[in-house]
């Protein structure tokens, strides 16, 4: 069986090219619950940033590995230091995307953080973290 990553779907009625735009700034989304602080750019192919949360309790650096305008955002965590886990560097090497498509007359986000399974030892606390963002983006996007 397959390990399971770490997956969230929603619809909104704004277009493919309003949600890209969103999504490519993780300051637009990333942000607000967690005392982060996001440093560096998320623009283009091989742009870096610096995500920090819980006055340094999450440290990752994501690098953009495939940008597909209106349709897809891949990021490769490089660098983590997840000070709360046993394996500070957890996340290094999982990828975070977002997939955008037309579904009837809705545009669908598909979220993927591939490589957060239920055996990572953060799992349940990471996957709740993503909930938090999610569900607030869900909201700001409708």
């Amino acid at each position: 069986m397959a390990a399971q990553n770490f997956s969230y779907t929603f619809k909104t009625l704004k277009s493919p090219e309003d949600i890209f735009k969103t999504l490519l700034d993780p300051k637009q989304w990333w942000n607000g619950l967690h005392n982060e602080m996001i440093t560096g750019k998320a623009e283009q192919q091989n742009d870096v940033f610096v995500f920090d949360a819980g006055n340094g309790v999450h440290h990752t650096v994501q690098k953009l590995i495939e940008v597909i305008p209106d349709q897809k955002i891949v990021w490769e965590v490089i660098d983590s230091n997840l000070t709360f886990a046993k394996k500070t560097n957890e996340w290094t090497g999982t990828k975070i995307s977002f997939e955008i498509s037309k579904e009837d007359h809705n545009t669908k986000i598909v979220f993927t953080h591939d490589g957060l399974t239920p055996q990572f030892e953060c799992y349940d606390g990471c996957s709740s973290a993503w909930l938090q963002y999610l569900a607030e983006l869900e909201k700001n996007l409708n």
